[in-house]
C-alpha cells in the first residue's frame, strides 16, 4: 500500500513509541486489576491490545487529516473491561474516573447515542491518561502524556459486538435487508436478556437478605432448609457451645473445618426447615457430648475439628432412630466418600455408643 509522506512519518513515530505503548498497556492493566481486587469486584474479562501497524495505517489513510502527530491517535493502546451485568459498567466507570484523568471531550457513552440495531456497541468509551499522582517515571515521561482508550461493556454486549463485527460490521459486502432485520430482532432479545439478568440478580439478593433476616431473628420454623439458609444458619455458630465443651475434655484446640458437607446429610435425614435442625441439636447434644467423652478419654488428643459436634449429633440421631451400623456407614460415605474403612469406623462408633446406652 502506497502511503503519503505524512502517514509514513506518523508510522515512524508509532514504531519509536512501541516500547512506551507496551509499558503503558502493562501499567494500565496492573492498576485496573489492583482496583478490581481491592474493591472485591467480579468481572467477566479484562482485555488489552496495541493497535497493529497495518490497522493504524488504514486509519491514518482514512482519517489522517484529523491528526497532527501520533499522540493525537487516542486508541493505539486499548483496554476493555467486560462486566457480567450491564449496570456494573457504571460501578467500574466511577472507579476509573477516580483513578485516571479522563479526556471528556473525546470520550463517549454509546449507551446514550446508539441506534436501536446496535445493542452490542452500547459500550462506555473513556479516553484516559495516567496521572502523575498514580505513576511517574522520569525516564519515560510519555506514560503521563499518551492517551489510551478504555471500553466498558457487559458480557452480552461484548458477545453481540463480536458477532456483529464478524457477520457484517465493517464488511466489504452489504448485508441484505432480511438478515439485518433478523440481527436487529436478536439485538433486542439480548438487550432484554441483559435487563432480565439484572432483575433476577436483584431478586435473588433481596431473597438472601430476607433469609438472613429470618434466620437472625430466630424464626427457624419459618425458614426452609436450602443452601442459602443453611449458610446463614451456620454463620450463627449454633454448634460452638457444644464443640467448646467437647474440646474442654482434653483442653484441646478447635480446628475450624467446614460444615458444608452436612447439608446433604441433613436433607437425607429428613430435615426440611432450620427449625428441624435446631430440634435435632437440642434433642441430641447431650448424647453427642457423652459419645465425645468416650471417644476422647485417655487419648491426649489436643486438637478437635469444629465439625465433631454436628457429626456426633448426627450419629446419635441415626442410632436413636434405629438405623444402626448401616445408617452410620451411609453417614460416613456421605461425609468422606465411599471406602471400605467406613464399615470399620461404623462398627467402632456403634460399639462406643452401645457402652453408654445410645443404642
Amino acid at each position: 500500500m502506497k502511503l503519503d509522506l505524512r502517514t509514513e512519518m506518523m508510522l515512524d513515530e508509532y514504531r519509536e513509541h512501541l516500547p512506551i505503548y507496551d509499558r503503558l498497556k502493562t501499567l494500565v492493566l496492573e492498576r485496573l486489576k489492583h482496583c478490581i481486587e481491592e474493591n472485591h469486584l467480579r468481572i467477566a474479562g479484562l482485555e488489552s491490545r496495541i493497535k497493529e501497524e497495518r490497522s493504524l495505517a488504514n486509519k491514518l489513510e482514512l482519517k489522517g487529516y484529523k491528526y497532527h502527530s501520533i499522540n493525537d491517535v487516542t486508541d493505539i493502546v486499548g483496554v476493555r473491561i467486560i462486566t457480567f451485568f450491564s449496570d456494573e459498567v457504571d460501578v467500574i466507570s466511577a472507579l476509573v474516573e477516580q483513578m485516571f484523568d479522563i479526556d471528556w471531550e473525546n470520550s463517549v457513552d454509546k449507551r446514550k447515542t446508539l441506534e436501536i440495531d446496535r445493542f452490542g456497541y452500547m459500550s462506555l468509551h473513556y479516553i484516559c491518561r495516567i496521572p502523575e499522582s498514580l505513576c511517574h517515571d522520569s525516564e519515560m515521561p510519555e506514560l503521563n502524556q499518551i492517551r489510551f482508550e478504555l471500553q466498558m461493556r457487559s458480557t452480552l454486549q461484548h458477545m453481540w459486538a463480536n458477532m456483529y463485527h464478524d457477520m457484517g460490521y465493517k464488511s466489504d459486502v452489504e448485508i441484505p435487508v432480511e438478515y439485518q432485520r433478523d440481527m436487529i430482532r436478536l439485538a433486542g432479545m439480548l438487550e432484554l436478556a441483559d435487563e432480565q439478568f439484572i432483575r433476577i440478580r436483584k431478586e435473588i439478593n433481596n431473597y438472601r437478605r430476607n433469609v438472613q433476616s429470618l434466620v437472625a431473628s430466630g424464626n427457624f420454623n419459618e425458614v426452609p432448609l436450602n443452601g442459602d439458609t443453611f449458610r446463614s444458619y451456620l454463620e450463627l455458630k449454633p454448634f460452638r457451645n457444644l464443640v467448646e465443651k467437647i474440646a474442654g475434655i482434653n483442653q484441646a484446640e478447635i480446628y475450624e473445618d467446614s460444615l458444608s458437607p452436612y447439608y446433604n446429610v441433613l436433607l437425607h435425614m429428613g430435615m426440611k426447615t432450620i427449625g428441624d435442625i435446631e430440634r435435632l441439636r437440642n434433642k441430641y447434644s447431650d448424647g453427642a457430648y457423652q459419645l465425645a467423652l468416650l471417644q476422647l478419654a485417655g487419648t491426649g488428643l489436643d486438637i478437635v475439628a469444629y465439625s465433631v459436634a454436628l457429626q456426633n449429633i448426627c450419629i446419635v440421631a441415626i442410632l436413636k432412630q434405629g438405623f444402626g451400623e448401616a445408617g452410620l456407614i451411609r453417614l460416613f460415605a456421605a461425609l468422606y466418600g465411599e471406602s471400605a474403612y467406613n464399615a470399620q469406623r461404623a462398627e467402632r462408633v456403634f460399639e462406643q455408643a452401645r457402652k453408654i446406652n445410645l443404642v
